[in-house]
């Protein structure tokens, strides 16, 4: 049976990543890499579908499970009537193979375990060629090669592979899978406790470099090493999460593919981490934006494949029921061909930024940037999708107007601070002229808010971010208005949907509705800080820890009805607000003494 989507734990090794239930099931894995099909898709479906369950035979969930300090190394025991075992599961560095290591411990007693390992390539639609030879499991299906090394006698039954064994206090099982494309030679297997030794090695020199001396800081740390997991390695790009088409909704439609890189995840991405010491990963962020959004400046797409691929066509896996039945599964993403202004400011205020905090700038960066500017200047008054990628009419979004005067202030600041070349009369004049513009079309004076759009009577999560890209001070009457608005209408059992999808005047292009969204419910936290009610703002971020699985994860939405996470996991737009928040408040605390405990 699939686990709920707070009961699954990340592996990862900076180019894919495997999700881990309580149950000690992989029900999700893509190889080589996080854009490609899955060889476990159990996740969408069912058993049939692929999955490698290690466990006491029993079965049942882990009585206990905790990552081995601030790795990825995940250590879940069961407490059994015959004594206590430990499954280790970790996904070393990447050498000249992908492995995946998983090691059976006696802590107690003599606990009978069983292996079973069912692999279905290309998201559960491919049955491997499988040959046992020497003990060992070599599958092969087209271009996709993975062989099982273990000492334990394996069997194939129903097309899957077994292994049945007891483990005693102190004796370690080992299970090493290995994959590579089928057309190179086979690979030398990982051995499982030098891997386990170079995975805490590399987490913990990686963590060294961490600077940051707020509050919270377990939960920062976490969520860093998360934010560090959704990394693609060769190219630096940060995945928005490691999965596909877990829903919004249960059983809806709104399912989508999020193994891509966002361009507007740019600035909040950088500042989490340039403000928690990982100048490294804010430059590789930087790289790969600055090759991502190269081009002509018109074409710049919301989102690219890990390596800057434009090409994201979307498809349906009609062979997949769908996580809990939510259908269809989707993989690619047409959101990628829409025209949404934000990033364009999203862009040049990443860029900005990396400027700002010392990353070395590039004289090719700065053109880039001016091209950019000019597409800008003349397309800002245009309608767009807006950030929130909606299906339906395209309006004329006041957070994607406020993008585009960020952009335009950049470039400005850049002139004036940077002593970079430019127009800078030309940008103040523009973006002048889209302050008043916002200001005048974009609030509702009977209300005292902001609106989603011009004209519109609906709110949106976004605008909360106004003040925090200084559009406004944080002190204008018109921030707390739209915040107390925002709140109010926005607000499920105290957390924040992004919009009110069939609401009012807006219809987003598609049936049902969805949770409340993790990373706007952070906004509100910074948001109430930020017009100075601080115990408020603490108190919704500690709710919002409380969201967290056992394992400090959290996925993109949360249902209040249900207690459940929603969408697709772990995200990084989530945990990236949990970063940026903790900065925040213990930034603007009144008082030294900030919070450092996490809710459980």
């Amino acid at each position: 049976m699939v686990s709920r989507i707070e009961d699954y734990g990340l592996l990862g090794d900076l180019h894919t990543a495997a999700l881990v239930g309580r149950d000690g099931s992989i029900d999700w894995l893509c190889l080589p890499r996080f854009d490609a099909p899955a060889c476990f898709a159990a996740l969408l479906g069912d058993d049939r579908h692929g999955y490698w369950r290690l466990a006491p035979a029993a079965g049942g969930p882990a009585t206990r499970r905790r990552y081995r300090g601030d790795s990825l190394i995940l250590e879940t025991e069961w407490d059994t009537p015959d004594g206590t075992v430990r499954v280790v599961d970790c996904m070393p560095p990447r050498g000249e193979a992908a492995d995946v290591v998983r090691v059976v411990e006696g802590v107690t007693g003599r606990v009978p375990v069983r292996m079973a390992l069912r692999l279905r390539f290309d998201y559960g639609r491919i049955v491997p060629w499988v040959r046992h030879h020497d003990g060992q499991l070599a599958a092969v299906a087209g271009p996709d090669a993975a062989w099982l090394h273990t000492p334990v006698p394996l069997r194939g039954e129903d097309f899957t592979t077994y292994a049945d064994f007891e483990v005693a206090a102190g004796e370690r099982v080992p299970f090493v899978l290995t994959y590579r494309p089928s057309h190179e030679p086979k690979p030398r297997p990982a051995d499982a406790v030098q891997a386990l030794a170079d995975t805490e090695a590399f987490w913990s020199h990686w963590m060294s470099r961490f600077r940051y001396t707020g509050g919270w800081q377990e939960a920062v740390r976490r969520s860093l090493v998360t934010l560090k997991a959704l990394t693609y390695a060769p190219t630096g790009g940060i995945v928005a999460a490691a999965t596909t088409s877990l829903p919004e909704q249960w059983g809806g439609p709104r399912n989508w593919d999020y193994r891509f890189c966002w361009l507007r995840d740019a600035t909040l991405t950088l500042q989490a981490l340039l403000g928690t010491g990982f100048v490294a990963e804010a430059r590789a962020w930087r790289e790969w934006l600055l090759r991502a959004a190269a081009g002509d400046p018109a074409d710049l797409q919301i989102m690219y494949g890990i390596d800057g691929t434009r090409r994201l066509t979307e498809l349906t896996l009609n062979w997949l029921p769908g996580y809990e039945g939510a259908a269809p599964v989707r993989i690619g993403n047409a959101a990628s061909g829409q025209f949404q202004l934000d990033v364009w400011g999203e862009t040049l205020d990443g860029l900005h930024l990396a400027r700002q905090a010392g990353i070395a700038p590039d004289e090719d960066a700065w053109d880039l940037q001016r091209a950019l500017l000019d597409y800008l200047e003349g397309h800002w008054a245009e309608p767009d999708n807006g950030l929130w990628e909606v299906r339906g009419d395209r309006r004329q979004f006041v957070h994607s107007k406020v993008m585009a005067w960020v952009g335009l202030d950049r470039a400005v600041r850049a002139v004036l601070d940077s002593g970079l070349d430019g127009p800078v009369q030309r940008w103040r004049a523009v973006r002048d002229w889209i302050h008043r513009d916002v200001c005048e079309r974009g609030f509702d004076p009977d209300r005292g808010t902001f609106t989603q759009f011009y004209g519109s009577q609906g709110l949106d999560a976004a605008l909360l971010l106004l003040p925090r890209y200084g559009f406004l001070p944080w002190s204008d009457p018109r921030v707390a208005g739209t915040v107390d608005a925002v709140r109010r209408e926005l607000c499920v059992d105290g957390f924040l949907l992004r919009y009110r999808p069939q609401a009012g005047d807006l219809v987003d292009g598609l049936p049902g509705t969805e949770g409340a969204f993790v990373t706007c419910s952070f906004w509100l936290a910074d948001a109430l800080a930020g017009i100075g009610r601080h115990d408020e703002a603490e108190r919704l971020f500690e709710r919002l820890l409380g969201l967290r699985n056992d394992l400090g994860l959290l996925a993109e939405e949360y249902d209040p009805a249900t207690g459940r996470q929603l969408g697709n996991t772990p995200q990084a737009f989530s945990h990236v607000g949990l970063v940026n928040s903790a900065r925040h408040l213990s930034s603007t605390a009144p008082s030294s003494e900030v919070s450092t405990a996490c809710v459980p």
